[in-house]
C-alpha cells in the first residue's frame, strides 16, 4: 500500500461524518417551519437541538461498552443503521413527541461513529499520518456545516422541514454501503480485546481526564461566541440580515482550511499542535473583540475563528487517543461527548453573561479566557507525559 494515498475507507468515514454533521445542526435552520407544523412555539422547537446533545452525551459511552467486543466495521455499520433509521424516522415524524423521540434515536449513533471511527481511521495509515486521518474523516463534519446545513435550509423552505430529513435519510444509506464496501473488515485493534476493568482504569487516569477537560475548556470559547454570533454581527458590526448567510460561509470555509492543517501539525508534533492550535485560538477569540466594530475586520476574523476552532479537534482527539492505549474507542467516544459538552457549556456561558448584563462587547473577552484555562490544562498534561517519562524506575528488592 502506497504510504502516502489516502485509504479509500477514509472518505467513507467521512461520508458518514457528513451525515451526522447535517443532522446535528441542520434543525437550526428549520426551526420555524417545524414550528409552524407542528404548532409548537420556536423556543419548543429550539428543544429539538438540546434532545439531540443529549443523546449524543449518553449515547457516546454507553454504546461504545456496549459493542466494545464486536468488530468495528460491523460497529459502524450498526451505527450508521440506527443514524439513518432516526433520520427517516424524523421525515416520517408528524408530532412534536414523534420527532423529539426520532431525534434522540438518531444522535444515540453520533459519538461513537466519531469515536470508533476516529480509532478505525488512525489504522488505516501509518504512524505519521495518524492526526490527518482523523481530519480527513472530521472534513465531512466540516462539509456538513459548508454545504449540508445551508442545503437543508434551502429544501425546508421550497419543499418543507421533512424534505431535509429525507434528503439526510438518503446520505445515511449512502454511507452505510460506502462503509460496506470500502472498510477492511478487520483492524489492528480488534484482535486485541482488552478487560472491561483495564478500559474503566485507563480513562479514569489523570492524563485521559486531563485531556477531556482540555477539549471541554479549550474548545468552549468557540461557543461563547459562536452561540450568540447574530446578534453580535448585526446589533455590534451592524451587518444588514442579509450578510447573515456569507458570513458564515466565510466560517464554514474557515473550518474546512482549518482542519485538515491541524491535522497536519499533529502528525509533525502532537504537543507543540495541540498547545499551537488552542493558543492561535485564544488569539483569534481576542482579535475578534477588537474586531467587532469594523466590517471587514469583522469578516476576515470571523473566517479565522472557524479556522483556529477546527485546527484544534484533530490534535485533542489524538491527544485523548494516545493517553489512553487501552481504551482507544471508549476515550475517544468521551472526548466526542466532550466537544459537545463545550458546545454547551460555551452556549451557557455566552447567554448567562449577556443575561447579567456583561454587553455582547464582552464576550470575545470572556471566550479568550475560558481557552486560556484550556491551555493551562494542556501545558498541565504535557508537563504530566514529561515527568512521566523521566522518572527513574523503581530499584528492585
Amino acid at each position: 500500500m502506497n504510504p502516502t494515498r489516502t485509504p479509500p475507507a477514509l472518505y467513507a468515514l467521512a461520508i458518514g461524518a457528513f451525515g451526522i454533521g447535517t443532522t446535528e445542526f441542520a434543525i437550526m435552520g428549520l426551526l420555524q417551519q417545524v414550528s409552524a407544523s407542528l404548532g409548537v412555539s420556536i423556543a419548543s422547537a429550539g428543544l429539538l437541538i438540546s434532545g439531540y446533545a443529549f443523546g449524543v452525551f449518553v449515547g457516546a459511552p454507553a454504546i461504545t461498552l456496549a459493542t466494545r467486543r464486536l468488530p468495528r466495521k460491523s460497529v459502524l455499520l450498526g451505527l450508521m443503521a440506527v443514524f439513518t433509521l432516526g433520520n427517516l424516522a424524523c421525515a416520517l415524524a408528524t408530532s412534536y413527541a414523534g420527532l423529539m423521540a426520532a431525534r434522540v434515536l438518531a444522535s444515540l449513533a453520533h459519538g461513537s461513529f466519531f469515536g470508533v471511527g476516529s480509532v478505525v481511521a488512525t489504522s488505516l495509515v501509518p504512524e505519521q499520518r495518524k492526526a490527518s486521518a482523523i481530519a480527513t474523516m472530521f472534513n465531512g463534519l466540516a462539509l456538513a456545516t459548508l454545504i449540508g446545513v445551508p442545503a437543508c435550509a434551502w429544501l425546508g423552505l421550497h419543499h418543507g422541514w421533512h424534505a431535509a430529513f429525507w434528503a439526510i435519510t438518503a446520505i445515511g444509506v449512502l454511507a452505510m454501503v460506502s462503509l460496506a464496501v470500502l472498510l477492511p473488515a478487520t483492524h489492528e485493534h480488534d484482535a486485541a480485546p482488552v478487560s472491561l476493568g483495564s478500559e474503566l482504569r485507563a480513562i479514569t487516569g489523570a492524563p485521559v481526564l486531563i485531556g477531556l477537560a482540555t477539549t471541554i475548556f479549550g474548545f468552549a470559547g468557540v461557543f461563547v461566541v459562536y452561540t450568540i454570533i447574530e446578534p453580535l454581527l448585526i446589533r455590534v458590526t451592524g451587518f444588514g440580515d442579509a450578510m447573515l448567510s456569507p458570513i458564515l460561509l466565510v466560517f464554514g470555509l474557515g473550518m474546512a482550511i482549518g482542519n485538515p492543517l491541524g491535522g497536519k501539525l499533529a502528525d509533525r508534533h502532537l504537543s507543540s499542535a495541540l498547545v499551537g492550535t488552542l493558543a492561535a485560538l485564544a488569539v483569534v477569540l481576542v482579535a475578534f473583540g477588537f474586531a467587532m466594530q469594523v466590517r471587514w475586520a469583522m469578516v476576515l476574523t470571523t473566517g479565522l475563528l472557524g479556522m483556529a476552532m477546527f485546527a484544534t479537534v484533530a490534535p485533542l482527539q489524538m491527544w485523548v487517543l494516545r493517553q489512553a492505549a487501552h481504551a482507544p474507542s471508549l476515550a475517544s467516544s468521551l472526548n466526542i461527548g466532550a466537544f459537545n459538552l463545550a458546545n454547551a457549556l460555551g452556549a451557557w456561558l455566552g447567554s448567562a453573561a449577556v443575561a447579567r448584563g456583561a454587553g455582547l462587547t464582552a464576550l470575545p473577552w470572556i471566550a479568550a479566557a475560558v481557552t486560556v484555562l484550556g491551555i493551562a490544562l494542556a501545558a498541565q498534561a504535557l508537563r504530566g507525559q514529561r515527568a512521566a517519562q523521566t522518572a527513574p524506575l523503581c530499584p528492585q528488592a
